[in-house]
């Protein structure tokens, strides 16, 4: 049993926690949000990760689990793991900040490890031994919200950048994981993880891309991508159209990777494409809006189906269906939205509600922006009886066209001409 500290209790950090102290090492989590810490510390989970509120119940109630808004109690521990946030500054590039609070509050002992969860900018573990003096580990975390849980106790791999036998200890405490472990060093680890994220967003902003040449030429999305997924090299992820990618990693790691690379002498066209195109894709969605309304959206009532930024959460950071929605604002249309992972009365310029039939009520158009499962399970029916107009704008492809042209609605769908 390694004493373990983590510092962070966001998605990354908490189940880092949760799941450490699951496998058996003893470990104190440190937050700064005291009220936060008083809310796990009770094992109350806001998060909403299938698994996590009783993986900390579980790991409170067994003495290897607790939670400080005391730096300190990180002080001497055998590994401490730095999970804090590294949003997009002004310019693109990580801001640091936070990891370096970590290590300005941080007294390690003889054998601390500092292992880097945190997205970092190639260079900075380096650094950070350099000027720290202890061994540092590039650990990134690989974790989907919604599934972190599951993908914490079944990893595809764990990467491991630094130097031994600081990776062999850290390995070590993943060992009864089993799973494929890449031991390489500072740098690879460190822009592995971005290589990884920005990959995904080029599949996706080429989906859309191919999705909009679909409705101009007449072929078929599905058709298309199911042509494109039985390839071997290709796969079948990533590969659904939408209103764009978004979330809490995308947006800023693929911001990063491009200032990293400018600052390298590196023009990432090929990303920086894909990030102009995800802009576009999301007035491509509102055009669609507007196609389905004919013309004009001032005054214009819209049902929004979907808020977050995927389905299974209730994060809106940099969701797209908020970016569509404030374009849909700006052009005057009156928005109202239900999302089942949502709570709050408003939600950027969305008037959020509770019932799928109040989000309906007296709209032109209903929008369906999250890819949530239950949308397509809805009484479509019951929500034309109060709907104003017959148009369902489908960005997320969840909804059976044939079902709703039985209850008198027509469905628009991305990728299929209209």
């Amino acid at each position: 049993m390694a004493a373990v500290g983590v510092a962070g209790a966001g998605y990354v950090g908490l189940t880092t926690a949760a799941c450490l102290a699951e496998l058996g090492h003893e470990v104190v989590c440190a937050e700064v949000d005291q009220s936060k810490v008083d809310e796990l510390s009770r094992g109350e989970v806001s998060l909403g990760e299938p698994d996590l509120a009783p993986l900390v119940r579980d790991g409170l109630a067994a003495g290897r689990l607790r939670f400080t808004a005391d730096p300190g109690a990180l002080d001497g521990r055998e590994f401490v793991f730095a999970c804090v946030p590294t949003p997009a500054g002004p310019d693109g590039a990580a801001d640091l900040g936070a990891v370096e609070a970590v290590l300005a509050a941080l007294h390690p002992g003889p054998r601390t490890v500092l292992v880097v969860k945190s997205t970092v900018p190639v260079g900075t573990c380096a650094r950070i031994a350099e000027t720290a003096g202890i061994p540092v580990v590039s650990n990134p975390e690989f974790l989907r919200e919604g599934h972190a849980v599951h993908d914490f106790r079944h990893p595809d791999r764990i990467v491991l950048g630094g130097e031994e036998p600081g990776v062999a200890r850290v390995a070590a405490l993943y060992a009864d994981l089993g799973p494929p472990v890449v031991r390489t060093d500072h740098a690879s680890a460190e822009l592995g993880k971005y290589a990884s994220n920005a990959f995904l967003a080029l599949k996706l902003s080429y989906v859309n891309l191919l999705a909009r040449l679909c409705e101009r030429t007449g072929a078929d999305i599905d058709a298309v991508t199911r042509t494109m997924s039985l390839d071997q090299r290709i796969g079948p992820h990533f590969l659904r159209p939408g209103p764009g990618w978004g979330g809490s990693c995308l947006p800023k790691d693929t911001r990063a990777l491009v200032a990293t690379g400018a600052a390298a002498g590196v023009d990432l066209t090929v990303l920086r494409s894909a990030i102009e195109a995800n802009d576009r894709q999301h007035d491509h969605v509102v055009a669609r809006i507007r196609e389905a309304v004919g013309g004009r959206l001032d005054g214009v009532r819209i049902g929004l189906f979907g808020l977050t930024f995927k389905a299974g959460t209730h994060d809106l950071r940099d969701s797209p269906a908020l970016a569509v929605a404030g374009r849909l604002a700006a052009a005057g249309a009156v928005l109202t939205g239900y999302d089942p992972g949502v709570t709050g009365d408003q939600a950027g310029p969305v008037q959020r509600v509770d019932d799928p039939v109040l989000a309906a009520k007296g709209a032109r158009v209903l929008v369906v922006l999250t890819e949530w499962p239950e949308f397509g399970g809805l009484d479509w029916s019951q929500l034309a009886a109060v709907a104003e107009g017959d148009a369902v704008v489908d960005t997320r492809g969840v909804l059976d066209p044939a079902a709703l042209r039985g209850s008198g609605l027509r469905c628009l769908r991305l990728g299929h001409a209209a």
